[in-house]
């Protein structure tokens, strides 16, 4: 029952914020002026994910007061994501070199593992592997790229919004499936606080998430996942084919640049769904291809993995290949060219 009545407060706490940011927003001027490097072309508000980072702490400062047996995950989440959240609002606003960015960034993942408890031990190919410490570096690693990617891939009206919802909602299924009810409210909690920003954000977007937001989203995906592994190494494979979209086009587009000698920091719209935007000519048809992959075919394979016995590096590959088909579709990582005609 506190669930039910948590997700819509969360979720209109997170449209007001936003409303007020975006008002905010316009009033200072704090606008995204389109660039050679953007894909939009009318100055908008930025700065709207910090709606989605306030309603969700404070939705964890609520699920703290009830006594929940997750502390260690909501103080894992909450520090880390603040942390996050405040670099990239201080970037939003200013600049901060790379090199402290990148420091943060691990500093955060450090305080979520350690509160996490590390990385738990997984089941690969039929194989279970506890990496120990080594599994401790690399799941920082993946954190910091999962924060990093989500960044990355914020780059057109809603779709950064619309990955965080439905990979929410199908983790949420999951856990239900999986008898795991209890876990459901936080994945819950999240999608709530990222819809009513969504409201604002849905193409064509009246204000843009920012770094702030899009940061905190990847480290808070990132720590659920987590999080995940400890209650079933078979739920952890499911959220990482979840969030396939994102991981497939942000990984090769990085690879493909790193092999050009591109400067990996330097803003470009060399991603698969940038060029899918440009391609049809606006944002709206990627942004609901991403809806529709994500539910209907990322979801039944994490669903297979769960229920129906299919090895989770297997239902990994299965889900991936097709998602690194697109990539090589839509050119991704490639050099933009010029505008013919």
């Amino acid at each position: 029952m506190m669930l039910l009545l948590s997700v819509p407060i969360v979720l209109a706490c997170s449209w007001l914020m936003t409303a007020g940011l975006r008002r905010y927003a316009l009033e200072r001027s704090v606008m995204d002026v389109p660039n050679a490097r953007s894909s939009h072309t009318v100055p908008t508000p930025r700065g709207g994910g910090v709606a989605i980072v306030l309603s969700f702490l404070l939705a964890l400062f609520g699920f703290m007061l009830t006594g929940t047996s997750q502390i260690d995950a909501l103080v894992a989440l909450g520090g880390a994501g603040s942390l996050i959240a405040v670099i990239g609002f201080m970037d939003d606003h200013g600049h901060i070199a790379a090199r402290w960015r990148l420091l943060g960034h691990f500093v955060a993942a450090g305080w979520m593992l350690v509160w996490l408890g590390g990385l738990a031990p997984l089941t690969v190919f039929g194989w279970q592997v506890d990496l120990g410490w080594l599994g401790g570096l690399l799941a920082a690693v993946y954190l910091v790229w999962l924060l990093n990617l989500y960044n990355f891939m914020d780059g057109i009206d809603g779709i950064a919004s619309v990955e965080a919802i439905t990979v929410c909602l199908g983790a949420a299924l999951l856990y239900v499936l999986a008898g795991l009810h209890a876990f459901t409210a936080l994945p819950l909690l999240l999608a709530a606080a990222v819809g009513g920003f969504l409201f604002w954000n849905f193409p064509p977007a009246k204000i843009f998430m920012g770094d702030a937001g899009s940061g905190f989203l990847g480290i808070v995906l990132g720590g659920l996942s987590l999080q995940a592994a400890w209650l079933s190494p078979t739920l952890f494979w499911c959220w990482l084919i979840l969030l396939g979209v994102f991981i497939v086009d942000a990984t090769y587009t990085l690879i493909r640049r790193v092999m050009r000698g591109d400067r990996v920091y330097e803003a470009h719209r060399s991603h698969a769904y940038q060029f899918a935007a440009r391609e049809y000519g606006r944002h709206l048809p990627v942004t609901l291809a991403v809806m529709g992959i994500n539910l209907f075919w990322l979801l039944p394979i994490a669903v297979c993995v769960l229920e129906f016995g299919l090895d989770g590096a297997v239902g990994l590959l299965v889900a991936y290949v097709p998602l690194v088909a697109l990539a090589v579709r839509y050119r991704a990582g490639t050099l933009e060219q010029p505008h013919q005609g």
